[in-house]
């Protein structure tokens, strides 16, 4: 079935239920980033498989509503359907709100699945809705009518994490998660979002691909907690463990009931990780307190166990991807390799690393002008041979039982144009002048980011993506509420604080010629505290050499050499120990002093 047919298919329910216009976010049930197959009505409906972008149909049109990362992407698998694109953030582009102000007849009706759009979007989409006195209805799943063959919802099994791992008990966690919610007055607090509720719990899963989440609710009081899942998903062990922290446990589809039956008091909702539908089913006589969950500062901030482990997951990491390059940089040209082959060859490496449990994202593995597409993802069709004389670049991460990683590196494959490495160099001098970089407690990615995109800014250069972003211990690889990002949010930036785990990418993309990004992991640290106050600082955590085939260190300042030579030092010193006589070999003359 073509998307043209869908999008019949779908307008024909439209019309029965009297839907002018209909909303398909990309979300699941607990408004998460990435959703498991049984979620992707948005790319079943458009065939676009990025992993952010909203569809919306009205009775004539329809577009597709994504970010900078994707517009390549989305522009490529979009042609032909129909479904215009609207590239978010840019110049004269329409938010949603203002498209459908603009195309929702008087007295007309909005549609969308309550469950998969988050309450602060469903709230923008209601003023736009009353502006046209018209209503909204919330209660109607209209691609499941005509997604015949739709995947069932996962029944992988959970697994329970020990204190080695987590350095804090889930009886802990829930003692200060309900201090938190004495401070600010709430009777229950409904979770939603999967990531707090498994690090609340310190149960993991594989409900998602990549994520290792369990498809849950949780509905927490002073003196209870109930956890709706599916039962089947428990071994023993982890039921023991719910049980020793007064957990009970309920079918995953028993929530919204639950919450229908809470009598009267006070709960405390996250406005940006709860859906549309679960506000509704707070009955009327309780009070709603909007505020953000607690347990999203408490997980972004890693305890000193988890900051060890996180370590030495990077280790085992950095020997995995220091054996990758030499054996790249080794083959190319004599034995045949493509994006795929490279991506599977790079996840074999990391997965002889003990405690491996499977990669932290689809792989970005992409060859010459496939690198200007920010999260190019290969396909069969697309699946280049990699051949010397341009750049490789790859964005990749794995989990493992002491946490997770991610990491990019761009690579020459043989000799490369002098723009390559000139483009290369104002990468890897940005990524290491935010990585170098002191600062007082206090300051937020909003505060630093230019300390990175300032080396490109001069030559009037940027990136459409944010610097960095957070990221979860054996959780979402992208993880709330820190970034790098310039442009800040309708809420303040959240402050750094010690431990918390950041990711540093600056990247330049030239559209038909190629793509350049590097990534390290950085670890926030205490530095000097004195009269001035707390000094910050950054611990980098990934340990793997930087590509100087490509780099023009003539073109760097003294201190930025000084700091890639301490950086490669490093490497040397922790990586090389770990590889055979020959691979460590390569790795002393890829990390000499320039």
């Amino acid at each position: 079935m073509t998307v043209s047919d869908k999008t019949a298919l779908l307008r024909r329910e439209m019309e029965r239920e009297g839907i002018d216009i209909y909303i398909v976010p990309t979300s699941d049930f607990h408004q998460s980033e990435y959703v498991g197959d049984y979620f992707k009505a948005r790319e079943f409906l458009t065939g676009f498989t990025g992993s952010a972008g909203t569809a919306v149909f009205t009775r004539e049109k329809a577009g597709l509503w994504t970010d900078g990362r994707y517009f390549l992407q989305a522009e490529e698998q979009l042609r032909g359907t129909g479904i215009e694109l609207y590239r978010m953030g840019e110049p004269g582009v329409e938010t949603i709100p203002e498209f459908l102000a603009c195309e929702l007849p008087c007295g007309g009706c909005l549609g969308f699945d309550g469950r998969t759009v988050g309450n602060a979007e469903g709230k923008e989409y209601e003023a736009a809705v009353e502006q046209k006195s018209g209503r909204i209805v919330w209660e109607y799943d209209l691609t499941d009518r005509i997604w015949k063959d739709r995947p069932p919802l996962s029944s992988e099994p959970a697994y329970l994490l020990d204190i080695a791992q987590t350095g804090e008990s889930a009886a802990s966690k829930l003692g200060r998660l309900r201090e938190k919610m004495k401070e600010e007055g709430a009777d229950a607090h409904v979770i939603s979002s999967l990531d707090d509720i498994a690090w609340l719990f310190n149960i993991r899963g594989n409900d998602i691909r990549y994520c290792p989440l369990v498809l849950s609710y949780a509905i927490i009081t002073q003196d209870q907690a109930v956890l709706f899942a599916d039962p089947r998903k428990f071994d023993g062990v982890v039921k023991e463990a719910l049980e020793k922290v007064n957990a009970a446990v309920r079918p995953y589809g028993e929530i919204y009931d639950a919450v229908r039956k809470i009598a009267s008091g006070s709960v405390l909702l996250d406005p940006e990780r709860t859906s549309y539908a679960m506000y509704h089913a707070v009955p009327a006589g309780c009070r709603i307190l909007e505020a953000q969950n607690p347990c999203v500062l408490m997980k972004c901030i890693k305890n000193d166990t988890e900051a060890e482990n996180i370590r030495q997951a990077h280790i085992k990491d950095g020997i995995a991807h220091t054996r990758f390059m030499y054996w790249l940089k080794k083959n190319i040209g004599k034995i045949p390799i493509t994006e795929i082959s490279a991506a599977e060859q790079l996840r074999k490496f990391r997965a002889e690393q003990d405690g491996f449990l499977g990669e932290s994202f689809e792989p970005i593995c992409a060859f010459g002008p496939h690198g200007a597409v920010v999260h190019y993802s290969a396909t069969e069709e697309t699946d280049a041979v990699l051949r010397k004389g341009s750049l490789f670049l790859t964005d990749t991460g794995g989990h493992y039982r002491e946490g997770s990683t991610d990491i990019t590196r761009t690579v020459a494959l043989g000799d490369i144009p002098q723009e390559q490495k000139e483009h290369f160099t104002l990468v890897a001098r940005a990524m290491l002048r935010l990585a170098d970089t002191v600062f007082l407690h206090g300051c937020s990615g909003a505060t630093l980011d230019c300390a990175a995109r300032q080396v490109l800014w001069k030559k009037r250069l940027n990136f459409n993506h944010g610097t960095g972003h957070g990221v979860g211990y054996l959780l979402n690889i992208h993880e709330a509420p820190i970034n790098f990002r310039w442009k800040e949010g309708k809420a303040p930036a959240q402050v750094f604080e010690k431990n918390m785990v950041i990711s540093d990418e600056p990247g330049i993309y030239i559209a038909g010629s190629h793509g350049i990004r590097l990534e390290n992991l950085l670890l926030v640290r205490d530095d000097e505290k004195n009269e001035y106050g707390q000094f910050m600082k950054f611990e980098t955590l990934t340990l793997v050499p930087l590509d100087l085939d490509a780099l023009c260190p003539e073109q760097m300042t003294e201190e930025e050499r000084e700091v890639l030579n301490a950086y490669h030092r490093r490497v040397r010193n922790v990586i090389g120990p770990h590889l055979c006589l020959e691979e460590r070999r390569w790795l002393e003359e890829y990390t000499r002093p320039v």
